[in-house]
Formats: C-alpha cells, sequence, structure tokens
C-alpha cells in the first residue's frame, strides 16, 4: 500500500496549523505530508511506524516527523477507559522556520532541530513531560498567543540531547540540482519498489554513469540502492503485515520478492523476527 498524501491546510490568520483529536481509537492511516508534524500522544498505547521503523509507543509520546516521511500511528488501547485518546498535533513547514530564523538569527537552533528532524525525532520522557503542559495550553489561545507558545516548545525540543531519530529520509535543503535528481530517483524508488527500473535505468534517469551514480546515491542517502529498496521492501511487508490479513506469501510477492525463503531471511536480517512472529507481536487474536 503507497502512503497517502494528505493536504494539511493552515486556517486563515495563522502561519501555522494546530489539531486536536480526541479519538476512541487511532487507525492506521499511512500517509505523509510536506509539512513537518509534531505529535504529543495521551491516553493510547500502540505502536508508531515511521519511514522504516515500527516501534511501540506509550502514553506521552512525543514525536517530530520530518517533511514527505511517510508515518501513521496506531492504537486501540487506552489505559483510562472512560477517557478519549488524544493526540496533539502541530504542523509547520520548512519556509516557515527558515523566515524565522531568517529575521530572529536568535532562533538559529531551530534550523538544526528541523535538520535533525529529516529523519524524524522521537523525545525523551524528561522533555516529553516538560513539553506537554505547553502543547496542552495550544487549544485556549488565540493564534497570536500561540505563536510564541510554539516557539518555546520547539527550543526546549533543541535541547534534548536524548531525542532519537527515527526511519530514513529524503534530506532537506535548497532545491539544488542534486536534491532535485535524488528526489526524483527516490519518488521512482517509492514508487516502484516490487518492480524497480534497473540501476542502469535509474542511472540515465540522473543522467549520471552507473559509477557515478552508485556513488552518488550512497553519498546522499547513506545506502546502497539495494539496501534501500531492501528497506522499502521490508518496511511495506510489516505495513501489510499489522493492517491485513493476506498470506506471508503474498506479501512477500507485493513486496517485490519472488523467492518466500529469500523473503524470510531478508525480514529476519532486518527485523530480528519472522514475519509471522511479527504479526503475532502486533495483532491481537
Amino acid at each position: 500500500m503507497r502512503p497517502q498524501f494528505e493536504h494539511v491546510t493552515v486556517p486563515p490568520g495563522a502561519s501555522w496549523a494546530l489539531l486536536w483529536r480526541e479519538l476512541p481509537e487511532i487507525p492506521f492511516i499511512w500517509h505523509y505530508h510536506p509539512e513537518f508534524e509534531l505529535t504529543l500522544t495521551l491516553n493510547a498505547q500502540g505502536q508508531r511506524y515511521i519511514g522504516d521503523q515500527l516501534t511501540d509507543f506509550a502514553p506521552g509520546d512525543l514525536v517530530l516527523v520530518g517533511p514527505n516521511q511517510p508515518h501513521t500511528w496506531a492504537a486501540s488501547e487506552r489505559p483510562d477507559p472512560d477517557q478519549p485518546m488524544l493526540a496533539v498535533v502541530v504542523w509547520f513547514s520548512l519556509a516557515w522556520l527558515e523566515q524565522l530564523v531568517a529575521g530572529l538569527p536568535e532562533l538559529g537552533p531551530l534550523r538544526r532541530l528541523a535538520q535533525a528532524a529529516g529523519h524524524s525525532l522521537v523525545f525523551s520522557g524528561e522533555t516529553a513531560a516538560a513539553a506537554q503542559p505547553l502543547l496542552l495550553s495550544l487549544r485556549d489561545k488565540t493564534a497570536a498567543e500561540r505563536v510564541p507558545v510554539l516557539l518555546q516548545i520547539l527550543l526546549l525540543l533543541t535541547g534534548d540531547e536524548a531525542a532519537k531519530p527515527l526511519g530514513s529520509t529524503i534530506p532537506l535543503g535548497g532545491k539544488d540540482a542534486g536534491r532535485e535528481r535524488l528526489s526524483r530517483i527516490l519518488d521512482t524508488l517509492h514508487r516502484d519498489f516490487a518492480d524497480p527500473p534497473t540501476i542502469a535505468e535509474l542511472a540515465a534517469q540522473a543522467a549520471l554513469s552507473v559509477g557515478a551514480f552508485h556513488r552518488f546515491f550512497k553519498r546522499h542517502t547513506g545506502q546502497t540502492v539495494l539496501g534501500y529498496l531492501t528497506q522499502l521492501r521490508i518496511g511495506h511487508a510489516c505495513q501489510l503485515l499489522i493492517s491485513t490479513d493476506k498470506p506471508i506469501g503474498v506479501i512477500a510477492s507485493e513486496a517485490g520478492y519472488r523467492n518466500l525463503a529469500h523473503f524470510n531471511r531478508q525480514f529476519v536480517a532486518s527485523r530480528q523476527q519472522t514475519p509471522r512472529e511479527l504479526r503475532a507481536r502486533y495483532r491481537k487474536p
């Protein structure tokens, strides 16, 4: 299943968006958008899936998702069954952040936060606890009153040395020729990972020789093309194992594996468990 594009609407008179979601459960909706997303989740525990990383989360989870990073949360268990799950979500663009830093150089640490969040970040329990009352206060403030509170939150996040990266990333930065070229290649791989073009075809698309393309791809992603494809395929398989009842053999085929034994070996090497074990762990009978 390809991630769905989500259009984030910024309300009139505002430069960023706030969403307050109270739900009986958090559904699995695999999606992406070009904005950063800061999400605080309360009274919910389940799984969060960001890029190629599948991890458990507990109440108080605070994550900053990078632009165009596929992600979702899924939860059906509420520690307090008498209260709904709550997700407080903040969306802001890289352009918004860059304009702030350009006008207020004192906010320079926010640029470093944005660069780190290209990988997406999960924050420490201590930082999440400190940010929680600030995020909860946003609901009852005017648009103007929310701005300094959001800046206080973001600056708080810049000081969390225990924050951990999640998932894979498309590098942030200006629209230079190298980044645009890489984006085209990654778009192709994300779209056609089950039946990708050959390396020679990808190199031609990038207007590079095969050798230069290998070096270019490794320099910008830190991985080989095969490694990147394996990451996409196993990530897709994880999603199907959790969200569908499809047989494992069908999932392997849809993820691009023609040989089930090879799929199982690749899966265990990536996730340190078999596909059947992962499905049993994350799905109730």
